[in-house]
C-alpha cells in the first residue's frame, strides 16, 4: 500500500516501496533491487539497535557500556585490555574511552589498574558483575534474535548469514578503516 501525503506529514516512515518510488522519481538511475536491500538493512540495523538499547537499559547499562563489556569478553579470559586498545576497537578517541571507563569503574562493571609489568600502562578488566551484565544481555538478545528469525528455516538462516557475510566482506575491503567511528563523521 502506497503512502499518502498525509503519511509523510504525520512523521511516520514511509514503506520501503514508497521510499524507493520517491528515490526513483528523483534519481532515475537507481537500481530498485539494490536500494531495497540496502534500505531494508539500514532500517533493520536501526530498529535492532533500538531494541538492544531497550534491553540493556533494563539491565542498568547503556549501549555504549555494553560495547565495552563485549570488547572485553571478545578479548578472552582474563578479559583485560588497555584503554587504548579498547578505544581503537570501539572507534573512540582516548578521551571518550577514559570517560566511559571512569563511569563503568564507578558502577563496578570494570576495574582499572596499573599494569604490574609496566607501571605507566593501565589495564581495564571485566568484573564479575560486568560479566554477569554481559551474560544477561546475551540471554535477552538471544531470545530477541530467535524471534526475529522465526520465519526462516534453518537452511534459509544459513543462506542469509552467508549472503550478509559476503556483503560485509565487500564493505570491509572497500572501507578498511570504517570499523569504528570516523573522525570526519563524528
Amino acid at each position: 500500500m502506497a503512502d499518502t501525503p498525509a503519511d509523510a506529514e504525520s512523521g511516520t516512515e514511509p514503506s520501503l516501496e514508497a521510499q524507493i518510488a520517491a528515490y526513483q522519481r528523483e534519481f532515475r538511475d537507481l537500481d530498485p533491487q539494490v536500494e531495497k536491500v540496502v534500505s531494508a538493512l539500514q532500517r533493520l540495523n536501526r530498529r535492532m539497535n533500538v531494541a538492544y538499547g531497550r534491553q540493556t537499559a533494563t539491565l542498568g547499562i547503556s549501549s555504549a557500556e555494553w560495547e565495552v563489556l563485549k570488547a572485553l569478553v571478545l578479548a578472552g579470559a582474563p578479559y583485560r585490555l588497555g584503554p587504548g586498545d579498547l578505544a581503537k576497537r570501539l572507534g573512540l578517541t582516548p578521551a571518550a574511552m577514559t570517560h566511559r571507563v571512569d563511569r563503568m569503574a564507578a558502577e563496578g562493571l570494570v576495574t582499572r589498574e596499573r599494569d604490574e609489568n609496566n607501571r605507566v600502562r593501565v589495564i581495564v578488566e571485566l568484573t564479575a558483575e560486568g560479566r554477569e551484565k554481559w551474560l544477561e544481555a546475551m540471554r535477552m538478545a538471544s531470545v530477541f534474535e530467535e524471534d526475529l528469525l522465526q520465519d526462516l528455516a534453518d537452511e534459509e538462516r544459513g543462506q542469509l548469514g552467508d549472503m550478509l557475510t559476503r556483503v560485509l566482506r565487500r564493505v570491509e575491503e572497500a572501507q578498511p578503516d570504517a570499523d569504528g567511528r570516523l573522525s570526519d563523521l563524528d
